[in-house]
């Protein structure tokens, strides 16, 4: 987990969490990035991957946008300046980045989307912006600065015939320079700029869902697209796969909607994820179930439990998943830790391996 150094955890939850930005010193202290920058490039060359180049500088607001994959040649033409690659995902592919994930587990983790990395050449940014996500930005190498702001956060303040969405207007109120390790949260809505201070500079963004009315209930009169579920203030118990009963009770106070309807809807993969999912599906065709390993949830999906009238229930990828047979705390334990010994828990294993929905990461 991170340190949080002079405040707790409990005080980020209920302090921080969705009202204002923090920036944590050595959240993370001796961090090294898992991917380096000549490495994040050579991912964005990938297919698999979905990644962008942005070029330009809020000096004179000449902004280009392109997509991958990439080519070797995309670089080297590039100025030494006033650049940057963005690749997202990145957790899906890589085990060392989704391993990372679990440090900011004292927020749920079926609240999770994905991690983002970004190499920014000297002077590189994507602009100053702002959305509906939490994001917890970890400095991986070299330093940038942040700049934040609460003012001029809405929808009709960006440049206009520019492909990105960029401010046209914004006032900066604070200003952090971060260093490996240090990590800068940022709730919905607040404006934040990032700035290259080297050519060294690589952010993981730990982006979390934002879930909007209309998205959640499409049946709702006149609801408003840019009105936001937002969470309660969580308890960490260490069960970053529980919905607790506070998080359901606040969709229902938006309209009504039952437990099981909300823990499906959080818990539903997006198009991109089912087809990677589905890709893997079609790798495993062929393998045998092995007895004696470790299965670990594949890295798209999601999962998560509720308990309604001392019942358990519990969800991936959108779906009820069939407990009989299991016991109770080894379907807790495997939706907290997302893993699981096959030799110890070997119908529950041989249950998720027939759903395609782990994988042996003893053989990898």
């Amino acid at each position: 987990m991170i340190r949080f150094g002079k405040i707790s955890e409990q005080e980020f939850l209920a302090d921080y969490w969705q009202k204002k930005p923090l920036l944590i010193k050595q959240a993370l202290s001796n961090f090294i990035s898992p991917v380096a920058p000549d490495e994040l490039a050579g991912l964005s060359l990938e297919e698999e991957f979905e990644s962008r180049l942005i070029i330009g500088s809020t000096a004179d607001q000449q902004w280009s946008l392109s997509e991958g994959p990439f080519q070797e040649n995309d670089f080297s033409s590039l100025s030494e300046n006033n650049w940057t690659l963005l690749v997202q995902g990145v957790d899906r592919f890589i085990p060392e980045i989704e391993d990372l994930i679990a440090h900011f587990d004292f927020i749920p983790r079926w609240r999770f989307d994905d991690v983002m990395i970004s190499y920014a050449a000297k002077g590189g940014s994507v602009g100053p912006h702002f959305d509906f996500y939490d994001v917890f930005l970890l400095q991986g190498s070299g330093s940038r600065r942040w700049t934040l702001s609460n003012k001029n956060c809405h929808l009709d303040n960006y440049l206009k015939d520019v492909p990105l969405r960029i401010m046209d207007k914004f006032t900066s109120e604070q200003v952090f320079d971060v260093e490996p390790g240090d990590v800068l949260y940022v709730p919905p809505k607040v404006a934040h700029h990032g700035v290259s201070l080297d050519d060294n500079c690589t952010t993981l963004s730990f982006g979390y869902r934002s879930y909007s009315h209309q998205e959640m209930f499409k049946d709702l009169p006149q609801s408003n697209p840019n009105d936001y579920y937002r969470d309660p203030i969580w308890t960490n118990n260490q069960t970053p796969a529980l919905i607790p009963k506070s998080a359901f009770k606040v969709a229902n106070d938006i309209s009504k909607i039952s437990a099981a309807d909300f823990a499906k809807f959080v818990t539903k993969l997006d198009s991109l994820d089912q087809k990677i999912l589905q890709q893997f599906e079609y790798q495993q065709q062929g393998l045998e179930f092995n007895a004696d390993t470790i299965y670990r949830l594949h890295s798209v999906c999601k999962i998560a439990y509720i308990e309604i009238n001392n019942k358990i229930q519990y969800f991936v990828n959108g779906t009820l998943l069939d407990d009989h047979s299991i016991d109770k705390n080894t379907l807790i334990n495997f939706c907290n830790q997302r893993q699981l010994s096959s030799i110890k828990h070997l119908t529950l294993s041989q249950r998720l391996f027939e759903l395609n929905l782990v994988e042996d990461i003893q053989s990898d």
